[in-house]
């Protein structure tokens, strides 16, 4: 047996560097695996809240200014519960359109040749609008709200295809994606919608 003589024994103070170097490289890497885990879950959270309770959208075209603008980014609320005067978002034709509630189930709609809208037979206060407009109008007036469904209109009438136009009609409980209840985009105007 030969041995061989230019082997060296290391150090105690270098096997402990070398150990204290494993020892890093493990925790680095646990932390890294943990944070990477941590970010995903919180990423998939968010998403779930995001399409299941508060999406998230964004407004495009005019018709409903001044409330909304062009590119205003909304929080909306998943919920069955709507009244007068709440802005809801739904499904039509594969887009998703956002209007001002104006009546519910079995309330009749009336609007006059100023545009002046009717719930009941009463006018309905819209302080919302900068002035009524009759619109694309081709339903029968006075009109009765069939049952499940909402009548929706958007704050500027002259431009806004909503219910008054029967392409649209009344929206179904189950086409709403949520009422929108907060603007965080622009700044500037970020805030509770009414």
């Amino acid at each position: 047996m030969t041995e061989d003589k230019n082997v060296q024994i290391p150090e105690l103070s270098e096997l402990e560097a070398e150990l204290e170097r494993v020892r890093y490289r493990t925790r680095y890497g646990r932390t890294l695996r943990s944070t990477v885990y941590s970010l995903v879950i919180v990423a998939a959270v968010a998403v779930l809240v995001a399409t299941l309770w508060m999406p998230v959208l964004r407004t495009y075209g005019e018709s409903m200014t001044p409330t909304l603008n062009e590119g205003d980014i909304l929080v909306t609320v998943k919920t069955d519960d709507f009244r007068e005067g709440d802005i809801v978002a739904f499904y039509y034709n594969n887009k998703i359109l956002v209007k001002r509630v104006i009546a519910s189930s079995g309330e009749w709609v009336d609007i006059d040749d100023e545009g002046i809208v009717y719930v009941n037979n009463e006018p309905l206060y819209e302080p919302y609008i900068n002035e009524p407009s009759i619109g694309d109008c081709n339903i029968q007036l006075p009109y009765q709200v069939p049952d499940g469904r909402v009548f929706v209109m958007g704050d500027h009438r002259a431009t806004s295809i909503d219910s008054r136009n029967e392409s649209v009609g009344c929206v179904a409980q189950e086409q709403i994606v949520g009422k929108i209840v907060f603007r965080v985009w622009p700044l500037s105007k970020i805030g509770n919608i009414n």
